[in-house]
């Protein structure tokens, strides 16, 4: 009882919430953010009333599964993005702009924090300096879905902007790997190749292989179909089935193998749209379906945010350092690679700022550096970061889609109609 009274506040809470997100010109994912913060454990929560706010951080995370589930349809939707003939025009670009930028706002975030080690080391250690590097390389895909789908944004840097943040994740992956890795040696004094290289690439083929074959398999029982609430039910369930098969792991021969949820879903809907000649209207329904489910994640989201690392100077200190040069790792890395690459001037200008919201990914991963020496600095820092740039990211990435002119400032008209207006029409 007490659960699905929680679930109905976080749910009409957050939605509240976006009508006065509206007046002030925000986005409505920074609206179910409050809402989550407010009805948290250090907000409502707190006060103990049964139902109403989520009463402990244990409350929060036993309801984990939902966003999870949220996360395998947010990827299954971004996997709709890598259509053959988007690629063509577009690969070349997104991959290199995707690997530059990660891999440049890894190295200046290690620098500035090592810098920070040797001018003070009982700040930071150099282990933690460099876990903290690859972490920033993650980028949200939530949040950035969410703003453009809420304002319809369209435009070649919207396209760029969600191949990057797709092909992001499986950078991230390798560059958390290998800076864990490396992280975990200098305080063993022992490396591991498996450890470093070995796993991670295992996880991305494994991840790949596996949404390879979910897809196709999805679209083998669509066609056994041909109404569209069963083709729709069939879509729900493959994306149930393939987040619970992410969350398998095993060892062989040693060797710990796993599998990212993100790609495994993220490649399944990749697959299943270029291989499916109805996939776009169904990609439509699904959409349609998961809104409630988006506004519980990020609620929830919300209420995992955790307030007392504001009373902590010292992960406020690193945190501000963190901030400062993971922002001008993603916006120069951004800027050079889309240079690099013949991008026009004003994706050039903007898509870095798009790049900044941070969340579950990076929470992810800083759960597992809490296995270093002082972990739980590493994990408090990504926590006060998540904060801020979960906070302020979906309002940055709207103002720069606004400033390229892919989506339209809300005014007396509703910013959605206008855009959609601007589609062409087909008629069958």
């Amino acid at each position: 009882m007490e659960v699905l009274i929680s679930l109905s506040f976080a749910l009409v809470g957050g939605l509240l919430m976006s009508r006065l997100a509206k007046k002030l010109n925000l986005p409505a994912v920074t609206a179910y953010l409050v809402a989550g913060l407010l009805l948290g454990p250090y907000c409502i929560g707190a006060l103990n009333f049964s139902g109403i706010g989520f009463n402990t951080p244990e409350e929060v995370a036993s309801l984990d599964i939902i966003s999870q589930v949220a996360l395998g349809f947010i990827a299954f939707t971004i996997g709709n993005e890598f259509r053959l003939e988007q690629l063509k025009h577009m690969g070349k670009q997104a991959i290199t702009v995707g690997i530059a930028q990660a891999v440049f706002t890894t190295l200046l975030v290690d620098v500035a924090l090592v810098a920070l080690h040797f001018i003070n080391p009982s700040l930071i250690s150099v282990s933690s300096a460099i876990t903290l590097g690859a972490i920033a390389a993650a980028t949200a895909p939530a949040a950035t879905l969410m703003v453009v789908r809420q304002y319809k944004a369209d435009g070649p840097m919207t396209k760029l902007l969600l191949l990057v943040v797709a092909i992001d994740d499986a950078v991230g992956l390798v560059l958390f790997s290998a800076s864990y890795g490396v992280a975990s040696a200098l305080e063993s004094g022992a490396i591991s190749i498996v450890t470093v290289l070995v796993e991670p690439l295992i996880e991305i083929v494994l991840s790949l292989a596996l949404g390879s074959l979910a897809g196709w398999v999805l679209f083998r029982v669509e066609k056994y179909f041909f109404s569209r609430s069963k083709r729709l039910s069939i879509s729900i369930g493959f994306v149930l089935l393939t987040v619970g098969l992410s969350m398998v792991e095993f060892e062989v021969g040693g060797i710990r193998c796993g599998f990212s949820l993100l790609l495994v879903c993220m490649m399944t809907g990749t697959v299943f749209c270029n291989i499916c000649d109805f996939s776009e209207e169904l990609m439509g329904r699904v959409d349609s379906w998961t809104a409630p489910l988006f506004v519980l994640f990020f609620v929830l989201s919300g209420a995992e945010l955790n307030l007392n690392v504001l009373s902590n100077p010292l992960v406020l200190l690193i945190g501000l350092v963190y901030i400062v040069f993971r922002s001008l790792g993603k916006y120069l890395g951004a800027y050079g690679s889309c240079a690099a690459t013949g991008c026009s001037e004003s994706i050039k200008k903007h898509l870095g700022i798009t790049l900044l919201p941070q969340a579950g990914v990076a929470l992810g991963m800083a759960l597992t550096a809490q296995q270093l020496a002082d972990g739980t600095v590493v994990r408090n820092v990504v926590l006060f970061s998540v904060l801020v740039y979960e906070l302020v990211g979906p309002a940055l990435t709207k103002r720069s889609l606004i400033a390229a002119g892919e989506i339209k400032a809300e005014g007396r008209t509703n910013a959605r109609k206008r855009n959609e207006a601007k589609k062409p029409v087909h008629l069958d």
